[in-house]
């Protein structure tokens, strides 16, 4: 890896912001940024307060999945349990127990955090925090009232064969299955 040093002399400054649109998800905005070698340049960034993806994970090997229609794709969409942070000072931790318990109905004994998916860097501000639930305990789902999903739980192996084969398109959710597979198998967790 580079020294941060080397790294600095990437970065890029911040000059002005241009306000593009302001919804209830996405903020855009429109940067003009000095360049490393001191040239101007713009960025249209969507700002994101960030979000948070949970891997339930029962003794017996099984994940809990979902299916939710996502619009943007047109499509239903297999995925695991996931939510945005309500403020930009939430913890990404109570955030995963909160979604986790409103979208499953599940409630986690155990939960560790595995760090952060970043989904589009260049474009996009969200950062997803990664969380792997165990211990797992049923209780009551308490769905938004625009939220509509199935769920099913599924071997992790056979899941990550889904995901070799192309089957699982789901960024955050590749990324967050193969983090768990591959810590399990090293020993890690």
């Amino acid at each position: 890896m580079k020294s941060k040093e080397t790294d600095r002399s990437l970065e890029e400054s911040f000059v002005s912001r241009e306000e593009i649109f302001h919804g209830k998800i996405v903020h855009l905005v429109r940067d003009t940024v000095t360049l490393p070698n001191r040239n101007t340049a713009t960025r249209e960034v969507v700002l994101h307060l960030g979000a948070v993806v949970i891997v339930p994970l029962f003794s017996d090997g099984t994940v809990l999945m979902e299916r939710q229609y996502r619009y943007a794709q047109g499509r239903v969409m297999y995925e695991l349990p996931a939510g945005k942070l309500d403020s930009a000072g939430e913890d990404p931790q109570e955030a995963a127990i909160r979604e986790l318990r409103e979208e499953t109905g599940l409630r986690a004994g155990k939960m560790t955090p595995l760090g952060y998916y970043i989904p589009s860097p260049a474009v996009l501000g969200e950062r997803i925090g990664v969380f792997l639930a165990e211990e797992l305990t049923e209780g009551e789902i308490s769905l938004d009232p625009d939220e509509f999903l199935h769920t099913e739980r599924r071997p992790l192996t056979e899941l990550v064969e889904e995901i070799l084969r192309g089957e699982i398109e789901d960024g955050k959710t590749q990324s967050a299955l193969l983090r768990v597979y591959l810590l399990k198998e090293r020993g890690l967790l």
